[in-house]
């Protein structure tokens, strides 16, 4: 009997153990409690959640130096979680992507609104002629 009992706390012990650590709610102790997480990295983490939560795994990376896409990976499968999400490379694929194309977008929407301003100036430019100008046209009345 005693030995069952020592073997259901053991299997309690072994499950809170491989449970999943959110990065909005975690004291310092939890965190550290991740491989790859110390004193150090805990406190930045902290810090940067006082500020105001982590929205995703992108917030996360952005906000925690220290931290890139190969940290998250490593810290997603010790158990790191953002909102009770883990880490994925095809997420953060996907949402590095959809940053580059807006991006990409906004860029060509300025340079596309120079164009067009430069374009009524060659436009405006091109059809002057000698005579429409105010020495030209000094000129011709000489003639």
């Amino acid at each position: 009997m005693f030995k069952k009992f020592l073997f259901i706390i053991a299997l309690l012990f072994a499950g809170t153990a491989f449970a999943a650590v959110d990065v909005n709610k975690a004291s310092a102790a939890e965190l550290d409690g991740i491989k790859g997480i110390g004193p150090a990295m805990s406190e930045k983490i902290i810090n940067e959640r006082k500020a105001s939560e982590f929205k995703d795994w992108n917030d996360f990376i952005g906000r925690v130096g220290g931290v890139g896409e190969k940290t998250a990976a490593k810290f997603s499968a010790e158990g790191l979680t953002v909102n009770g999400k883990r880490f994925s490379a095809a997420a953060q694929a996907k949402a590095d992507k959809k940053k580059k194309d807006a991006e990409t977008k906004a860029s060509k929407t300025a340079k596309g609104d120079d164009k067009p301003a430069s374009k009524k100036k060659d436009k405006a430019a091109a059809p002057a002629t000698a005579a429409s100008t105010p020495q030209a046209a000094a000129s011709d009345a000489k003639k």
